[in-house]
């Protein structure tokens, strides 16, 4: 009777796991297909699915860029729109004042980005918790003010990027847009990429050590100031390259725009805790919800911001783990696998 039960169990886990195994081929399937579409677009679709689908992206790489130091790295931030609108500056500066090509720029303005975290990163890590978090906001806060004091970049009202600077990246429009839609598609395919490998490898392990328990990290050789200053100068270098690819797209910027709380952070965080926070898929999901419903309620104003206020609470009560997180447990599948699992073997079996 026991040999039978213990055949039976073999069998109903053996199925489970094909199961799963075909579900995650599924998805898997799809994205592929979601890509070649995304990657074919300029050719099928117009200029208007174009500058959707390039928000899309760089909205996509700052929740997974949020993701990355919050849900992997536990270091919860309300500032990252400090790198956005600093890398958003700098690609002016470059552009405008230095005459360097808006390619390079926006290399440059991650570059500056990151450069301008190193300072930050020796302040901040010197705060914990809520203290962290407030002093990521007040560093952005120090950014605007100070930008809006900058005479020659237009002060407080900004400045708009010259007509022969957007003819740099083609003759037509049409050229132009789709120039930038590959860019904000390759920036975010790259982040996507970068931050699995290195959640795959043994830094991934280390920081998601960190997230759990600092103590316990440390007494087993975790390098901790090093991995945590790491990951927020990566974060830094992808928002500052994902800003100067936003004011590309808009042409003008302004230092109430560039460092905006509300758009480059709160709705951010609002992708990633719907999707799932310390998930790569979770973003993902996240922000294909959030452009749903903006889509959908874009014509009721300020209610707007309020449903997505009661969509994030109702998520948070009835799924803890986000929508992702949901599935993920429920169907026992990942999309982009990076979590370790315990083997253990009996000896003499």
């Amino acid at each position: 009777m026991s040999f039978t039960n213990k055949n039976h169990n073999a069998e109903n886990l053996s199925s489970f796991e094909s199961k799963n195994s075909s579900l995650r081929k599924i998805f898997i399937v799809i994205f592929i297909l979601l890509l070649v579409m995304a990657v074919s677009l300029p050719w099928w679709g117009g200029r208007s699915d174009m500058r959707l689908v390039s928000e899309f992206c760089y909205y996509l790489v700052l929740a997974q860029l949020w993701n990355l130091i919050a849900g992997y790295g536990g270091l919860v931030s309300i500032g990252q729109h400090a790198f956005v609108g600093l890398g958003g500056y700098v690609f002016f500066i470059f552009t405008v004042y230095l005459g360097v090509h808006p390619l390079a720029a926006i290399l440059l303005s991650g570059v500056f980005a990151l450069i301008f975290a190193i300072p930050s990163a020796y302040l901040l890590f010197r705060l914990y918790g809520a203290y962290f978090a407030v002093g990521t906001w007040v560093l952005a806060e120090v950014y605007r003010l100070g930008f809006a004091q900058v005479t020659t970049m237009g002060g407080g009202s900004g400045m708009s990027l010259p007509i022969n600077i957007i003819k740099k990246l083609g003759d037509s429009k049409f050229d132009r847009e789709m120039l930038l839609y590959f860019i904000s598609l390759i920036l975010a395919l790259s982040v996507i990429a970068s931050i699995y490998f290195v959640l795959r490898s043994s830094w991934g392990l280390a920081l998601t050590a960190i997230r759990d328990s600092e103590t316990a990290a440390e007494s087993l050789g975790v390098k901790k100031r090093l991995i945590k200053y790491s990951v927020y100068l990566f974060a830094a270098f992808g928002a500052g390259m994902a800003g100067s690819i936003i004011y590309l797209n808009k042409l003008r910027i302004s230092p109430d725009s560039a460092f905006s709380v509300s758009d480059w952070t709160v709705n951010i965080i609002f992708i990633v805790v719907i999707g799932g926070l310390g998930t790569l898929e979770g973003p993902i999901i996240g922000a294909l919800i959030f452009f749903l419903l903006r889509e959908i309620l874009a014509d009721f104003g300020s209610i707007y911001m309020i449903f997505l206020g009661i969509v994030a609470v109702i998520v948070m009560l009835k799924f803890p783990k986000g929508i992702w997180g949901f599935i993920s447990s429920y169907f026992n599948i990942e999309i982009f696998p990076v979590r370790r699992k315990l083997l253990i073997s009996k000896k003499g079996t």
